[in-house]
């Protein structure tokens, strides 16, 4: 990773709950990753730890290979340190036992799709912005899992979107073949339905912490796979054919586990009742001495009755005393010689016989001994279980895939999604597109759906403009998401799409102070923009809302200019660009940049209201219906009429007589000097207008009148 952008994309990415850093690690990288750090755990090891020499002989020690070639990290230092250092720490905190560790897989960023922390939080890609809930995230319209594995999945999918397209493409194909096999799908879904966390069973099992419950778990997952491998034979596409036959059914664990293990063990592995009858002979033979104990029992209590002629005599039990006879005080005279008193209570007294404790010993032995064969038993199924972890573990990730394959199907097939096409060039066209998560809310109104073209030779920035809650930022972040969607493999919300690759995808939208590092919003503003303009490429889809807000008028507008032109005439950074805003002097790139498009949201005035017809059509917005906005919110009436006539003496022309934009004009470069700020409600003098001021129209002849008319011309 070469800059702090990336590890905190990465951070985001992985969701990591606990994250290592070297001990010497600088402060002010942990401020500068403070906001990605916020509620995870923080642990810092020694330096040596994170190595490349150290780590290099942790990895061939643990994996006991010679070499990294096989890990795809061979000469990669970085990385090495890194993998070092988290075996040293797990080997630290768990005591050794990492078993369920079989492997290790060297990943680059480049296979995925870029996403930095703000477009996840700005997307709300797994999590809303305000109340960081699952509901009303994009995971939450696509998750149709029903294996906890498959919601880790997804996240994952989501999280890192997919940048090749032969694997996009498979994953397409898949998901279209589900969502066309919908009694396969459903099937799938019950066989599925029965499956446990493989992942989590297999580590609790490598690690030695599985308890009966959870091999019973494990032998229940078993049991779906056959079904789950009947569903699989009946498809044809590419990805579900490879899954196929990487789809293990682990039948011999299966049969070990449905032999050794009862159906219902108990929680505690120490009290016995863990292995089934027939599994042990000797624990069988034990197992017959305890349950014959109670015959035995009776039958020694009716023999003792006879024999001494004390109708009320009981054999009995406790954990105290063990085995004693009990018999009253009325009948302690008939009690024979070779009876020996244990214990005096107030009606009666308590005895044991030679015969009785010889029965005693070889019972209770009998019982302490069925326990400690049990767990040795239960830990030789656990020990041999384990050592099929890897097969588990490819069966868990197969599972995995299936279960969010058939998640986008069942979503696709109910929410009519299409299979974009995709290709690797830099269009960008979607019609009909709507919000995944909008649509999916039910608001009360219908979506409506809108078309976006956009490309790197003609249609690169499209400037968007409208007044508020008109919906020009749903637009923008449904063609976001409809972007991530079909990279991550899934069918997207729209009539049609053919998108090109795209490497990232940014988002400038909203923003907040950030006062532990003592910025304001318009410094959170400028520094996501810098991080944009410095990272972006013609392969990426730029989403920026209202740059240049967070500062005075005319500064946020030269601002918004300025980053306008860079993206537009920066061969390195054209990236396909949405840009929504109010400046409507914005609208005027058109003119001077020749791959700016100017849309707005088509909305309707009646008696001084307006109607949000959602609809991107082409073309600047006329005004931003600010007021009207403004009347919808509540102020009142007297401040609303204020602000009309403010907006007529506002209003003037942005043409020079040449016909171009004044904002396109360039300067020469000049001593830079601080000019003071120019107010909205003023304007200097000028002869014209003071001339204009001292015309005395009523008392003025025609001949006068055409005389002056030349005057004011030539002043002009």
């Amino acid at each position: 990773m070469t800059d702090l952008e990336t590890v905190r994309s990465e951070i985001a990415s992985v969701d990591a709950r606990e994250v290592l850093c070297a001990e010497e690690a600088g402060q002010q990288l942990l401020v500068d990753l403070d906001s990605v750090l916020q509620e995870r755990s923080l642990n810092r090891l020694p330096d040596w730890a994170f190595e490349a020499d150290y780590g290099r002989e942790r990895i061939q020690q643990f994996f006991s290979c010679n070499s990294l070639n096989a890990f795809g990290c061979e000469g990669l230092s970085l990385a090495q340190g890194a993998a070092g250092a988290i075996l040293h720490y797990l080997l630290e905190t768990q005591k050794g036992v990492v078993e369920h560790i079989r492997s290790l897989v060297t990943y680059h960023c480049q296979d995925f799709m870029a996403l930095d922390n703000n477009t996840r939080r700005n997307l709300e890609l797994t999590a809303t912005l305000n109340d960081q809930r699952k509901k009303g995230s994009l995971l939450g319209v696509l998750d149709g899992t029903v294996t906890a594995m498959g919601g880790r999945k997804l996240r994952h999918w989501i999280n890192r979107p997919l940048i090749d397209l032969a694997r996009i493409c498979c994953r397409h194909e898949a998901v279209a073949e589900l969502v066309e096999e919908s009694l396969i799908r459903e099937e799938l879904r019950e066989a599925l339905d029965g499956v446990y966390d493989l992942e989590r069973l297999n580590a609790k099992i490598s690690m030695g912490n599985a308890n009966g419950k959870d091999l019973v778990a494990l032998k229940k997952t078993l049991q779906q796979l056959p079904a789950i491998s009947g569903q699989l034979g009946e498809l044809s596409s590419e990805l579900i054919t490879e899954l196929a036959v990487n789809h293990d059914p682990l039948q011999d664990v299966l049969e070990l586990i449905d032999k050794a293990i009862v159906e219902d063990p108990p929680f505690v592995l120490r009290e016995g009742g863990l292995i089934r009858d027939g599994f042990d002979a000797e624990l069988d033979e034990l197992r017959q001495i305890c349950r014959t104990g109670k015959g035995w029992i009776a039958q020694l209590e009716r023999e003792e009755r006879e024999r001494t002629g004390i109708s009320s005599l009981k054999v009995r039990f406790n954990k105290v005393f063990g085995y004693y006879i009990e018999v009253t005080r009325t009948h302690v005279a008939k009690v024979p010689e070779d009876y020996q008193r244990k214990q005096t209570l107030a009606n009666a007294e308590r005895y044991i016989t030679p015969r009785l404790k010889e029965y005693e010993e070889k019972v209770l032995g009998a019982e302490e001994k069925m326990v400690v064969i049990e767990f040795d038993l239960f830990q030789q199924v656990r020990c041999q279980v384990a050592k099929e972890g890897k097969r588990i573990q490819q069966t868990a990730e197969v599972v995995a895939n299936l279960d969010v394959l058939q998640s986008l199907a069942e979503v696709a097939h109910s929410r009519n999604y299409v299979r974009p096409e995709m290709d690797d060039s830099s269009q960008l066209i979607i019609e009909e597109g709507r919000h995944p998560v909008i649509e999916a809310m039910h608001l009360g109104e219908n979506f409506v759906p809108n078309d976006v073209s956009l490309d790197c030779e003609e249609n690169q920035i499209l400037i968007i403009t409208g007044p508020n809650m008109a919906g020009k930022s749903t637009f923008m972040r449904q063609v976001a998401l409809i972007t991530l969607m079909a990279h991550m493999g899934s069918l997207v919300p729209a009539k049609a799409a053919h998108i090109g690759l795209v490497d990232r995808i940014f988002t400038r939208v909203g923003a907040s102070d950030n006062l532990a590092q003592g910025q304001s919003t318009f410094m959170v503003e400028m520094t996501e923009a810098a991080n944009i303009l410095r990272h972006a490429s013609p392969r990426s889809l730029l989403v920026l809302d209202e740059i240049g807000r967070g500062t005075s008028t005319f500064d946020g507008i030269s601002i918004a200019w300025a980053v306008a032109e860079f993206l537009h005439n920066n061969p390195q950074v054209a990236a396909k660009t949405l840009f929504a805003t109010h400046y409507h002097e914005l609208t005027d790139l058109a003119v001077t940049c020749s791959r700016v498009k100017n849309f707005n949201i088509a909305v309707k005035e009646w008696n001084e209201q307006i109607i949000f017809l959602r609809r991107i059509v082409p073309g600047g917005a006329s005004h931003s219906y600010g007021i009207q906005v403004a009347r919808l919110a509540g102020l009142p009436e007297e401040v609303l009429g204020r602000a009309r006539e403010i907006l007529n003496n506002l209003e003037r022309g942005e043409f020079e007589e040449q016909g171009q934009p004044r904002l396109a004009r360039s300067q020469q470069p000049r001593e830079c000097t601080v000019e003071p700020q120019l107010s909205l409600f003023s304007g200097a003098d000028d002869p014209l207008r003071t001339k204009l001021q001292e015309l005395d129209i009523a008392h003025m002849t025609p001949l006068e009148g055409l005389n002056l008319l030349y005057e004011l011309q030539k002043m002009v």
